[in-house]
């Protein structure tokens, strides 16, 4: 939980650089992948609370094998469901906002069943710890992207 904790700081560093854009290596901004990546936080750690442990239903997934194999997002693969595409209108203010509810709903994660579950679009169920290392990659995933535009630009 510490890591996902320092992400966060991390990416709360970066709200400075929203504006900065490269469409070299993102056709996004900094602020769309700070934004994108604690939606899909918030609404993971929403979507594992309200699972019922008992609708779980393991199975193999080779998605989920590749990215938890590699410990990895292999970049340009997917696009961003709807649901987790940030809209236009975020500001530093309400990016920090969106930071300080990410913190708090870090805490719930503590207090969950480790037999529920989030239901990804492309890795099927992942039970609790999985649910995690997904959420640690995939803000992993697009911090590195962040660092990479505002490198690019500097």
């Amino acid at each position: 939980m510490e890591e996902l904790k320092a992400l966060l700081t991390a990416l709360e560093n970066q709200i400075q650089n929203q504006e900065i854009l490269n469409p070299s290596v993102s056709k996004s901004s900094v602020g769309w992948h700070i934004e994108h990546a604690l939606l899909v936080m918030n609404l993971t750690i929403a979507s594992i609370q309200k699972s019922n442990p008992e609708n779980y239903k393991r199975t193999f997934n080779f998605n989920r094998f590749v990215v938890f194999v590699i410990n990895k997002i292999p970049r340009g693969k997917v696009r961003a469901p709807k649901a987790v595409q940030p809209a236009a209108d975020f500001t530093s203010d309400s990016l920090k906002a969106h930071i300080e509810k990410s913190n708090l709903n870090l805490e719930k994660l503590s207090t969950l069943n480790s037999n529920q579950y989030f239901d990804h679009p492309f890795m099927g169920h992942l039970k609790l710890k999985p649910t995690i290392r997904f959420i640690k990659l995939h803000t992993q995933h697009h911090f590195n992207i962040i660092r990479e535009i505002i490198e690019s630009k500097s």
